[in-house]
């Protein structure tokens, strides 16, 4: 009886069995490994591209509210300097009103200061009345205006830090010059709006040297003075963090010891650049939250494989216990059989042999019993886990075994559409010029006046050539002049019985859009393109369009130019410099550059 219960336990199918399952740890273990190397590679990438085109967005974002700023100020001097009233204070020394009159100028136009100073460069008239009674007169945008005919633009250091940006312009009256006016532009407010998003953003003029800055030491610096005043960490911090970290990535740069990832961009303003830094910290956090769940599922897994393990080692333990003591209870009682039954050993043999049969039936079948209840339902629980979890390796998607995994994968597919849209919505120019189509941006912007062009019905004749005229600029800003100049054309026709607007396009050595109007002309050509200059009624326009229009223009290296038709009407000519095939496009953009 000994014999079977050694021969149970150490039979060839127990130890083919216990292989099968140490061979499935050993594979399960393989499995986790690769998963959370694999997952590890695939989410850094991922999110590191997520991260970096964020970065961009906003990096062009902050670049797009700079130039709106200072183009938003560069207008005013010119404004300011042909004042009536400011120029009679200044030929009568009579500025009672003329602080009131600058601060009614502030609320409407939004600058940061304006400052009116006589010839001698003493200020008679200030929004900050703090400064009345100052002498500019060795201030750079007071001597650089009376030295130049137009607005200049000054950057000086401040007494407190940072920089002052002013725009100038001296002010005349036949011919004499009667002052300057200056108007302060402040820019430290996207310093304090841009504090916080990333690990650090600065602007250089064309020098190099910052002139705006989240990290106030850096002011005044170039960037590779500036990058050294960070106290670094120390190599064996580096070196602990790097082995600690799931995540490493080769940085752009490194501040206060840490990779950060560097991006720049050239603004269309003097030679000004932007550069920001963004941490890798979001993307480590985002990995290492996926590869907590992921070793968290595989440590449930081998935890659950361990537990069915150790389950059926205590069954077997205890079926062997109950079988012993079964076999020894049995061995007395045919002890006890064969000593009363001495005289028929024959009969005794038979009956010997067939009470063991039954007995080893009997403890087969209570064995088979145990079995069957005491396991059915943890190996149905493991079946279960089992099946799924093999379907799901067996076709190669290990991470769809965590629900929470899945949700963080359709989460990151959602973000990659703003701005693919704020360049969209946010998006403003852009800051590299790539080939425009003028038919395409023609269409775009008929498709967008046809509301007004319904409404007034106003008959719409198009010339355009067979082959495609491509300029290399930006779209956005050539549908944004197409679109005021069929908006002044719609607005010409207005008492015309029968408008008409006509549309030519052509290409030559520049590539020229004519807009031409049946409405009665321009009375004023000279003052045309000044700004606030307009001839529609109140509340209808602010004589902006036009003016805003040709800046676009001079910037893409053309000229938008006007004249009355010979038949009647107003004729806008828009040039911009021809994309050939012969001409590469850094040629074209070098032609724009010098043009500006």
């Amino acid at each position: 009886m000994n014999s079977i219960v050694s021969s149970a336990r150490g039979s060839p199918k127990h130890r083919t069995t216990s292989w099968r399952v140490r061979l499935a740890l050993v594979l399960l273990t393989v499995v986790a490994v690769s998963t959370v190397y694999f997952t590890n590679r695939l989410l850094t990438d991922r999110f590191t591209e997520t991260t970096r085109n964020r970065a961009e967005l906003r990096l062009a974002l902050y670049s797009g509210n700079l130039l709106s700023e200072l183009r938003q100020n560069a207008i005013v001097p010119q404004l300011l300097a042909r004042d009536p009233t400011l120029i009679g204070a200044l030929n009568s020394a009579d500025y009672q009103q003329s602080t009131q009159r600058l601060i009614s100028f502030v609320e409407e136009i939004g600058a940061a200061n304006l400052i009116l100073l006589d010839v001698e460069g003493r200020a008679v008239a200030a929004t900050d009345r703090n400064r009345l009674g100052s002498n500019h007169s060795l201030e750079p945008y007071y001597k650089e205006a009376l030295a130049d005919t137009g607005t200049v633009f000054t950057v000086a250091p401040r007494e407190g830090g940072g920089f002052a940006f002013t725009y100038s312009r001296k002010v005349m009256s036949g011919g004499d010059v009667l002052g300057v006016i200056a108007v302060e532009v402040d820019l430290q407010k996207f310093e304090r709006a841009w504090a916080g998003k990333s690990a650090a953003v600065f602007v250089t003029d064309s020098a190099g040297q910052i002139v705006l800055a989240t990290e106030p030491r850096w002011r005044g610096r170039i960037e590779e003075d500036a990058l050294e005043r960070q106290t670094p960490q120390s190599a064996i911090e580096r070196a602990i963090r790097a082995t600690a970290d799931w995540t490493a990535l080769p940085a752009d740069a490194y501040l206060q010891g840490e990779g950060v990832m560097r991006l720049d961009s050239r603004m269309a303003f003097r030679g000004w650049s932007i550069a920001s830094f963004t941490t890798y910290a979001s993307v480590r956090e985002r990995v290492n939250g996926v590869l907590a769940l992921e070793i968290m599922g595989f440590a449930l897994l081998l935890a659950l494989a361990f537990y069915a393990l150790s389950r059926r080692s205590a069954l077997r333990l205890a079926l062997s216990t109950r079988e012993s003591a079964e076999l020894r209870r049995l061995n007395v009682q045919l002890q006890r059989e064969i000593a009363e039954r001495k005289r028929v050993q024959e009969d005794l043999a038979v009956a010997e042999q067939t009470l063991e049969q039954s007995s080893k039936l009997a403890a087969l079948g209570e064995m088979s019993a145990a079995v069957s209840h005491e396991l059915n339902q943890p190996l149905a629980a493991m079946k279960t886990y089992l099946a799924g979890a093999g379907l799901l390796l067996r076709r190669n998607r290990p991470d769809e075994a965590l629900v929470s995994f899945g949700r963080i994968d359709d989460l990151i597919e959602r973000m990659g559409a703003i701005t693919r849209q704020l360049k969209s919505y946010a998006r403003k120019g852009q800051d590299v010029f790539s080939p425009v189509n003028m038919g395409d941006a023609l269409a775009s912007s008929l498709s967008m006046m046809e509301p007004q062009l319904r409404q007034r019905r106003v008959q719409i004749n198009r010339v355009l050539p067979q082959d495609a005229v491509e300029v290399m600029g930006d779209r956005l800003r050539i549908e944004q002049v197409m679109v005021n100049l069929l908006r002044n054309a719609i607005d010409a026709t207005k008492s015309t019985r029968d408008p008409q607007v006509d549309i030519f396009l052509s290409a030559g050595e520049t590539a020229t859009l004519t807009v031409r109007d049946n409405g009665p002309g321009i009375v004023d050509l000279d003052a045309l393109f000044e700004p606030f200059y307009t001839t529609k009624q109140p509340g209808d326009g602010v004589g902006l369009g036009l003016a805003i229009s040709s800046g676009i223009v001079n910037d893409l290296g053309g000229r938008l130019t006007a004249r009355n038709g010979q038949s009647g009407g107003a004729v806008f000519e828009m040039q911009l410099p021809i994309l050939s095939e012969d001409a590469s496009e850094d040629e074209t953009v070098k032609k724009i550059n010098a043009a500006e």
